[in-house]
């Protein structure tokens, strides 16, 4: 046996639903993990939201942000002011406070059934595709550089 062969504990496997400290757990390693590899540091949330003169949500944007890279999660626009230019503010927001905190870059997926064409337009070039999304669908991955 070398020095890196490993023996499994006695362990019990367990599958459940959403599991909150399990996530924060893994979420929590992972980072250390990865900020050890990189040296860029944990990741660091971000996010864009537009409300109405009445408070209610028109649409918003979760994204991190990890070294020089910024990554959108999630970008949602109210079905009654999509095509307003919504979408493209959200984005255009979160990719200049991702240049202010250092960003260089922005990564980015979508379903072949939700914006992928909405992200062409907005200057991101595709990078790859997983097939096997249901309904025969894919997931378009994204890239973009910041203007320096």
């Amino acid at each position: 046996m070398t020095g890196t062969d490993q023996q499994p504990v006695s362990a019990s496997l367990r599958i459940d639903g959403k599991d909150a400290e399990l996530e924060q757990r893994l979420d929590d390693e992972l980072t250390a993990f990865n900020a050890a590899a990189t040296g860029a540091g944990a990741p660091e949330p971000l996010s864009v939201r537009v409300t109405d003169a009445e408070g209610a949500l028109v649409g918003g944007l979760t994204a991190w942000v990890w070294g020089s890279c910024c990554a959108v999660d999630m970008l949602w626009v109210r079905a009654d002011q999509r095509h307003a230019g919504w979408g493209g503010k959200l984005l255009r927001a979160a990719e200049e406070e991702g240049a202010r905190r250092g960003c260089t870059e922005v990564i980015v997926s979508s379903f072949t059934f939700q914006a992928p064409d909405f992200y062409r337009g907005q200057g991101y070039r595709e990078t790859g595709r997983t097939e096997g999304i249901p309904g025969g669908h894919e997931d378009v991955h994204f890239h973009k550089v910041l203007a320096g």
